[in-house]
């Protein structure tokens, strides 16, 4: 098995050198980076259009593959269809993250947008974060990505479907277990740091806190705060099925050159 490994914090980041070196140790399985040459974070599925990508190979670290200067859907578009074309890989693994990826944040996560990238790519994809920005011990998250390695073959995920695993900033031998949740109903609301320059100018910096928009039992947040892995399938068709019903069944379609045709134009 050939994986394709990214992130958002950097490929000098210490989460990828965690997750790389625990991935290389399984049997028949080659692992490539392709990361960032800085840290990407929040960046989302952004990508590089007005600026040359450029890929430098990563053998100075000691890990098979390249820095690339973009996001990390920049680096996962670029391997899968360039650096890796005559070799393609069979999975993505993006992380481990420093901070977690849990509730509706997870849309601004150049982590899971990593991830989505592989999956759009039709690749099982799977986004690893710990739930800690200063939390340095990584052998919890390395042990739910080897968790659910081993049990995806079990589970394909569907067409363009993420796993996002949130791993609670504890030691693997403290973990309670593994949940598979949905996305709980928390975000971080904007807390703006209004300031100003040495010339009177206004500039600001945008941060956040955690907010629970309505409960939600079981979700991964409240797992992770619980102490178990949470493993949430995301879809990333973003189709409303419950407004695409309602509103077919309620006349918002109409066929307006039939009408005209008719005279009632």
């Amino acid at each position: 098995m050939k994986i394709l490994l990214t992130n958002d914090d950097g490929y000098q980041s210490l989460g990828i050198r965690a997750l790389y070196d625990a991935l290389i140790d399984l049997p028949d399985t080659e692992v490539v980076v392709a990361a960032p040459e800085t840290e990407q974070s929040a960046v989302a599925l952004g990508i590089t259009l007005h600026d040359p990508l450029r890929a430098r190979p990563l053998d100075h670290v000691g890990m098979k593959g390249w820095s690339i200067n973009g996001t990390p859907a920049d680096c996962v578009k670029l391997a899968i269809s360039e650096l890796l074309k005559d070799d393609p890989p069979d999975m993505v693994f993006s992380g481990i993250n420093r901070g977690s990826n849990v509730g509706l944040n997870a849309n601004y996560s150049g982590t899971v947008a990593g991830a989505i990238e592989g999956a759009m790519n039709e690749l099982p994809a799977i986004a690893v974060s710990v739930a800690s920005y200063d939390f340095g011990d990584f052998s919890g998250a390395t042990r739910a990505a080897k968790f659910v390695l081993e049990r995806i073959g079990d589970h394909q995920p569907d067409g363009y479907e993420v796993l996002n695993v949130n791993v609670p900033p504890i030691p693997a031998d403290q973990l309670k277990g593994v949940r598979v949740t949905p996305v709980s109903q928390v975000m971080y609301r904007e807390v703006v740091d209004s300031r100003l320059d040495s010339y009177g100018r206004p500039y600001y910096w945008l941060g956040g806190k955690m907010t629970q928009i309505e409960s939600t039992n079981g979700g991964d947040f409240e797992s992770t705060n619980d102490g178990y892995v949470a493993v949430t399938p995301l879809k990333i068709d973003w189709t409303s099925l419950k407004s695409l019903k309602s509103m077919r069944a309620n006349s918002w379609e109409v066929d307006w050159m039939r009408n005209k045709d008719n005279g009632r134009g």
